[in-house]
């Protein structure tokens, strides 16, 4: 996050005299649309499809606030074409890739986040896919459920033991750091990569070890993890001569964004068995995937579930009402996000 924005860089908040009027893109909880309905003029997405580029050009013609998701691109054009009156891009969700913050800067548009709500359940399944594709879930579960599950065997559907391997994990924020937390209990050794080394005593609590080079790191861990935002020096971070250091029995895991892998050269590694298999909850081209990845019983596959709890998203639907509501109310929201702010 760029810390150096100065007061005089944010828009001064103005007041919304009445309720604002707001547009959600996507269908969220009952619980929060409910209180949504009753706190603000608010218009919901009841079929729950991905607005057109022309239907959310539309919204902003009318809204003071927009509460878009990771599916949504609000990109310059869009942002230029809002009306006067529109005043704020209220995030579902920690990431904001999605959203040219440069662009609303230059409106004065603020923009909002929900983060930290979703980390446990990122750790989580971040963990889940690990286990999953070490054990080779995937494969004995589509075993089953073909019909083609002759019995037991000591020969067979065998994986690799956890604990002992190396885990690299590349991006040591809130969700890196669960995740490491996490796998101690595991028996992994953790090593990470991060654009900031962590302080000794949060290395200390994790067990972790630093490693300033990244093609080092990957080339000595077991289980690569990706935990990186997607910017456009992250884009493909893993590609083929990346890919290409793994150890032959190594897997990769990715529960962050889709483009931070080459996905062919995944896909070429895999079909040429250099990687032990993968381990994606999120695709470069979703929600399209590669048939490819599909047809490979070492790649474990999940549809982007890594924040998909009611838990979660009760909370990060609480994280927009309150960021509204302060901006509405004149104050700057508590979430607003700085990056593209210098």
């Amino acid at each position: 996050m760029n810390t150096h924005a100065t007061p005089a860089d944010l828009k001064s908040p103005r007041r919304v005299e009445g309720k604002p009027r707001v547009v959600v893109t996507r269908r969220l909880l009952p619980e929060t649309e409910a209180r949504m309905a009753e706190l603000f003029d608010v218009s919901l997405n009841h079929a729950d499809r991905a607005l057109t580029q022309d239907e959310l050009v539309a919204a902003l013609q009318h809204a003071h606030v927009l509460v878009p998701t990771v599916t949504d691109r609000i990109d310059a054009d869009l942002i230029a074409a809002a009306g006067p009156q529109f005043g704020l891009i209220a995030n579902f969700g920690a990431g904001t890739e999605h959203i040219d913050l440069t662009a609303a800067r230059a409106r004065k548009i603020p923009v909002t986040n929900t983060p930290g709500v979703f980390t446990d359940d990122t750790a989580d399944m971040t963990l889940a896919l690990i286990i999953s594709v070490m054990r080779r879930l995937n494969h004995g579960g589509r075993t089953v459920r073909a019909g083609k599950w002759d019995g037991w065997s000591p020969s067979t559907l065998l994986g690799h033991r956890i604990s002992g391997k190396t885990l690299g994990i590349v991006g040591m924020g809130r969700i890196g750091q669960a995740v490491a937390w996490r796998a101690r209990a595991f028996g992994l050794s953790i090593a990470y990569h991060n654009r900031h080394r962590l302080p000794e005593a949060l290395e200390t609590m994790f067990a972790a070890r630093y490693e300033a080079d990244l093609d080092r790191l990957i080339g000595e861990a077991d289980v690569l993890s990706l935990h990186c935002p997607a910017t456009p020096e992250t884009r493909h971070i893993i590609d083929a001569r990346r890919i290409a250091l793994m150890k032959p029995g190594a897997y990769v895991v990715n529960t962050a964004r889709g483009n931070l892998i080459e996905e062919e050269a995944l896909i070429a590694a895999l079909v040429e068995g250099r990687i032990g298999g993968a381990g994606l909850d999120v695709f470069e081209h979703e929600p399209s995937v590669d048939p490819r990845l599909l047809s490979h019983d070492n790649v474990a596959i999940l549809p982007h579930m890594g924040s998909a709890t009611f838990e979660g998203r009760i909370a990060s639907g609480d994280k927009v009402i309150a960021n509204i509501r302060f901006w509405a109310d004149g104050h700057r929201p508590p979430d607003q996000v700085l990056e593209g702010w210098a």
